[in-house]
């Protein structure tokens, strides 16, 4: 396709925020006018031109209701075309070329009608095929060289394609030069058995890829028949994608077509919608069509459509709104509030009410505490009657080293301090983990600015008695480890793919990943003062990486950076966390509040919280933008960060769903629960029972969140089943919040359970004891402890005639009262323990 249109087929249609009770493809009666997309071609033409037989166009036609609402009418247009014999337009909106000549396209709904002209040029011409820009998408397209086919190590059945083609010259070879051409027929192209497998005329163990006589299986016999060039080293390649449209506010059950342009480095431009790729990043919202229908389910929220072609992306964002009126907002108490409700107020997702004291003490204690509050802590906090006691509690909490504890068992997981394996046994030496541990402890308790924090870990040098970060070298080895947790780690970038290939949903290269990996190149090892222990060090030479792909020597750049010239007596870790640190950095303080605000809430405003990319965006970027720019601004500081957003009325929203958001998963209307993590639990179960778990080598009432390394999980079962992580890797997915039945088994019959609850010392014992108050006296102080609430009437009523019934058969059968009345309080103490109340965070 030349380029030759600056606005093609009419004017740019914007968007209008749509009711979500309208159709998406509403009665043509109902059409006040249409208008093609804007499809910015080229500048200056008042045509479309296709060059060649084999250029195609994607046409969008939108629809505009009389409130001056936009629905996609692509599809349910009627269109013509005159003359005939120029081009042909399907009922999708797709027009291929049929000969020579200018013709007029005319799309009409309900009436009401737009043209377009549309010029073809060269039809007989035959048009050279280029290998890399025209053959290899037809592989990715139909899947060939895909992981789980062609392009998997080692191929599939003797033939190997390059993942993704993002390797063409290699893919050429493959396939014209490998197993002596016995792939292609030139003489007689349809007999080659690259069509005929791939048609499944012979059998073929990938199913039929290619439909007899398509424009794909007709490329590919032309490209046979011109005698398989790959192309002039000249030839121009793809330098970009864009879509059309670019975003839409949708309704339920709605479509929209998508048209895609490939921008070529001479400046062509060409229609590929037929061969780019379409992914939903939320396929509860989406989902989309081989032929870029995106279409929408029911379900409220944001979703991005990525489209790749050719290791180019762009992005389709979608907005599914439920288009209720939102009214009597909760006061706004931070920065978070005014964008979160800006954003339920732009899709009409009325939001739930601020939590009443016991929901929140209790949920902000776990959330920052990492534990109950306890009862005292509780009564204390219902009794209080001034307007700013949650602020103080707050203050209180971070101010503890409850709080330290708790999220330096985050960090230690996330950095990986981990028992070496040694010859098949974990290594005994406990120094290093244990003092990795307490320096992330001790960080957190003084409120450590994050960059000096993250510097202190990726620039550490010495040995773990002088400065324990070091310990962190002990599990990243080797450079490719280091680039890739630190990347995914602190910058919320996944570049694993990139070691082999560029990656398939971002645009960094091999060569991005190896000058990264550049920053990592001068450190040195050697035997520390203890055995099992090693001294880092940053040696004296250049900093600089080998791109393992064509061996050329690289500099060490931050990701879209310029590479660095860095002495030898240089240390290049430094110059990466300048670069990481520097305040325009897009990466680093996004990824962190990000990872905080995925705490808190249980969804990132990124998912998952360590996959921030273009083609991943955030259900709200002026929220994600205005969060890293405060933290930036504060010095970096994880305090403040906290405070901010559980002082929130955000954060402070009940868990219970009103008449309107029930079904909101990205937009914060409403908390959203979450399962107690495995030590986080495990705590509260000694806190509701009152009967500690002991720890080897750890002194008496030490709490599992306290835990320093991975080793103590072989020796908790409840930690296992429970999903406590066993820090092998910095991706937080290692860790299992899902629900399982060995999980419940557990809490039915468990030894270790059921000795907690039966302890002669436990709260069942001592509350069975107690002859002083009564039985619904007893029943309050247990929900204290279990829920920071008092039990309802029909709740207590329930434990109390519990504790009566077994009473009453004690004493018809002159048995122990006093036993029968503490195995009445047991199964108390053990049915809450439990209960979905009790299990998670609400």
């Amino acid at each position: 396709m030349t380029p030759t249109l600056p606005k093609l087929l009419g004017a740019l249609a914007f968007c209008a925020l749509v009711s979500a009770a309208a159709a998406n493809t509403p009665p043509p009666e109902t059409i006040a006018k249409v208008a093609f997309e804007s499809m910015p071609l080229s500048k200056g033409a008042k045509e479309i031109r296709l060059t060649g037989a084999g250029d195609r166009l994607q046409l969008i036609l939108n629809g505009y209701l009389p409130t001056g609402d936009l629905r996609d009418v692509t599809r349910t247009a009627a269109y013509s075309t005159k003359p005939e014999g120029v081009v042909q337009v399907t009922k999708t909106g797709f027009v291929t070329p049929l000969g020579d000549g200018l013709a007029t396209v005319t799309a009409t709904v309900g009436g009401k009608t737009e043209s377009v002209q549309i010029r073809v040029e060269k039809f007989s011409v035959p048009q050279a095929i280029n290998f890399g820009n025209q053959v290899v998408p037809i592989f990715t397209k139909a899947g060939c060289n895909s992981g789980g086919c062609h392009g998997k190590s080692g191929g599939q059945n003797g033939f190997r394609l390059s993942l993704l083609g993002f390797e063409p010259q290699e893919d050429y070879e493959y396939l014209v030069k490998e197993a002596r051409s016995r792939r292609i027929f030139p003489a007689a192209p349809d007999q080659s058995l690259l069509l005929k497998k791939g048609a499944a005329v012979v059998p073929h163990g990938g199913g039929a890829k290619l439909e007899l006589g398509s424009y794909d299986y007709n490329l590919l016999r032309r490209w046979i028949a011109q005698g398989m060039p790959f192309g002039k080293p000249n030839d121009p390649v793809v330098e970009s994608v864009d879509v059309f449209p670019k975003e839409r506010v949708m309704s339920p059950k709605g479509t929209q077509q998508l048209s895609v342009l490939a921008r070529y480095t001479d400046g062509r431009v060409e229609d590929v919608t037929r061969a780019a790729l379409f992914e939903a990043n939320e396929k509860e919202i989406a989902e989309t069509g081989k032929l870029g229908l995106v279409s929408m389910g029911e379900q409220p929220g944001d979703v991005a459509v990525m489209i790749r072609y050719q290791g180019k992306v762009s992005v389709f964002l979608a907005s599914l709104p439920l288009g209720a009126p939102v009214k009597n907002l909760p006061p706004e108490k931070t920065f978070v509030d005014s964008l979160v409700f800006k954003k339920l107020k732009k899709v009409g997702m009325p939001p739930s009410e601020i939590c009443d004291d016991a929901t929140f003490v209790r949920r902000v204690t776990l959330d920052v505490a990492g534990r109950l509050p306890t009862k005292s802590e509780t009564e204390k906090f219902l009794a209080d009657k001034a307007p700013n006691k949650r602020e103080k509690w707050v203050d209180q909490l971070l101010a503890s080293s409850d709080y330290a504890d708790f999220f330096a068992n985050m960090w230690s997981a996330l950095l990986r301090n981990q028992r070496s394996v040694v010859n098949g046994r974990t290594e005994p030496f406990r120094r290093g983990t244990y003092a990795f541990n307490a320096w992330i402890r001790d960080s957190l308790h003084l409120n450590k600015p994050y960059d000096q924090f993250v510097r202190e870990v990726i620039a550490a040098s010495g040995d773990i008695a002088n400065n324990p970060p070091v310990a962190w070298y002990r599990q990243v080895k080797t450079s490719s480890q280091q680039l890739e947790d630190t990347a995914q780690l602190f910058l919320g970038t996944r570049l694993q793919c990139a070691q082999c290939h560029h990656h398939p949903f971002e645009k960094w290269s091999q060569r991005d990943y190896y000058s990264f990996g550049a920053f990592f190149s001068q450190i040195g090892r050697r035997t520390g003062s203890q055995p099992g222990e090693e001294m880092i060090y940053a040696s004296r030479k250049v900093a600089a990486g080998t791109n393992k792909k064509d061996g050329q020597r690289v500099l060490p750049a931050g990701l879209g950076a310029t590479a660095l010239e860095l002495g030898a007596d240089d240390d290049a870790r430094h110059s990466l966390v300048d670069w990481m640190t520097d305040s325009k950095n897009k990466f680093f303080a996004p990824a962190l509040v990000n990872r905080y605000w995925k705490h808190f809430f249980n969804r990132g405003l990124v998912e998952p919280e360590d996959d921030m990319r273009e083609t991943n965006p955030a259900t709200n970027p002026e929220l994600l933008e205005a969060l890293a720019q405060n933290f930036v601004k504060s010095g970096f500081d994880l305090k403040k960060l906290v405070r901010d957003i559980v002082t929130s009325s955000t954060y402070q929203l009940s868990a219970i769903p009103n008449s309107h958001n029930t079904k909101d998963k990205q937009y914060f209307s409403r908390y959203y629960p979450k399962r107690l993590t495995a030590e986080v639990l495990l705590d509260a179960i000694d806190t509701l029972t009152k009967s500690s778990t002991k720890w080897s080598g750890l002194p008496a009432g030490t709490r599992a969140v306290q835990l320093p390394d991975n080793s103590f999980n072989s020796a908790s079962y409840f930690l296992q089943v429970f999903g406590r992580p066993d820090n092998a890797s910095a991706c937080a997915c290692e860790r299992s919040q899902d629900a399982s039945l060995a999980q419940s088994l557990h809490l039915l019959n468990s030894k270790d359970i059921q000795a907690k609850l039966s302890a002669n010392t436990g709260r069942a014992a001592e509350i069975s004891a107690d002859e002083k108050r009564k039985d619904e006296q007893k029943m309050q102080e247990l929900y204290l402890w279990a829920f920071s609430r008092l039990p309802v009437s029909h709740e207590a009523n329930v434990g109390v005639e519990h504790v009566e019934k077994k009473t009453k058969r004690a004493v018809d059968a002159k048995a122990d009262v006093k036993k029968a009345r503490r195995e009445a309080y047991e199964d108390i103490v053990w049915a809450l323990i439990s209960s979905k109340e009790f299990l998670f965070n609400h």
